[in-house]
């Protein structure tokens, strides 16, 4: 089993800054990727930003310029940098991880995801 736990989600006024981190545990073999997503009342789940285990990131145009991904690969531990904020950005954030297990000798693939932070913007 593999478990996302996610943190530094909370309250924020506009133009402030928040930092989340989720870190990933269990039967890992490795990670190939990590990325956020977050969803806000009444939308659907969008990409936030992803980030391989090269270090390559891909960014949603509407965080570019202000958030940044960051990989601890040796802690497994994926952080979100979130800078002027705006209230657009409220959402609850979701980790994800694309993991390979191996379990007799066989080897998997799958996606997972944390439970979820809030982030609200507002004053």
């Amino acid at each position: 089993q593999v478990q996302l736990v996610e943190s530094g989600g909370g309250l924020v006024q506009p133009g402030g800054s928040l930092r989340l981190s989720c870190a990933a545990s269990g039967s890992i073999f490795s990670i190939i990727s990590m990325g956020w997503y977050r969803q806000a009342p009444g939308n659907q789940r969008e990409l936030v930003a992803t980030i391989t285990s090269g270090g390559s990131t891909n960014y949603a145009d509407s965080v570019k310029g202000r958030f940044t991904i960051s990989r601890d690969n040796a802690k497994n531990t994926v952080y979100l940098q979130m800078n002027s904020l705006k209230p657009e950005d409220t959402a609850v954030y979701y980790c994800n991880a694309n993991v390979i297990t191996t379990t007799g000798g066989r080897f998997y693939d799958n996606s997972h995801w944390g439970q979820g932070t809030q982030v609200t913007v507002s004053s």
